[in-house]
């Protein structure tokens, strides 16, 4: 199968990063931060906007708004992943696909992404993204998931604090894992 991508100057992305073999990378403090220090790093030199974002142990989800004249999220794509892959490797050394070679891998090779087309769409996307440490049983609210924008949202008063503590009604056709 073609897997076409959607490619929009300035346009608003839902992504889903997915770690290789659903490894659990990213489970404390020390290894999201390396997340965000690679967001950071690849922000100063390509900016975008990240509008919503949840790290769980084995996968990402965000939403990226880009620059008006812009649409390579790949490349941003490529030097997040390679960024956090140097930055994680000096513990990460395990035998690729079974070739006999000492292959680091951290991520999956690709990603799946989505265009947001509406207001509608986006909430749907924000609130799936908050949701998804109570939908993967990590916690039981998502004011408890300390790698999430959900509490930025609740600072800037655009989520209540009990948000989320009973499911909200999320389309089934959002996201992707």
């Amino acid at each position: 199968m073609q897997y076409r991508r959607t490619f929009v100057p300035g346009g608003t992305y839902f992504f889903t990063v997915v770690t290789a073999a659903r490894r659990k990378l990213f489970y404390d403090e020390g290894t999201v931060q390396l997340v965000r220090q690679a967001f950071s790093h690849v922000n100063t030199r390509r900016p975008f906007t990240v509008n919503a974002m949840v790290v769980l142990p084995d996968h990402l989800h965000c939403i990226w708004t880009l620059p008006t004249d812009d649409d390579d999220y790949p490349t941003r794509w490529r030097l997040i992943k390679t960024w956090v892959t140097k930055h994680y490797l000096p513990c990460l050394h395990h035998d690729s696909r079974g070739l006999g070679r000492r292959e680091p891998t951290v991520w999956q090779a690709r990603y799946w992404e989505h265009l947001i087309r509406d207001e509608e769409d986006y909430r749907q996307h924000v609130e799936y993204i908050h949701y998804n440490p109570v939908k993967h049983g990590q916690i039981p609210r998502p004011r408890d998931w300390p790698h999430s924008s959900f509490r930025q949202y609740v600072q800037e008063r655009l989520y209540p604090r009990e948000w989320g503590d009973t499911a909200p009604l999320l389309d089934e056709k959002v996201g992707h894992e």
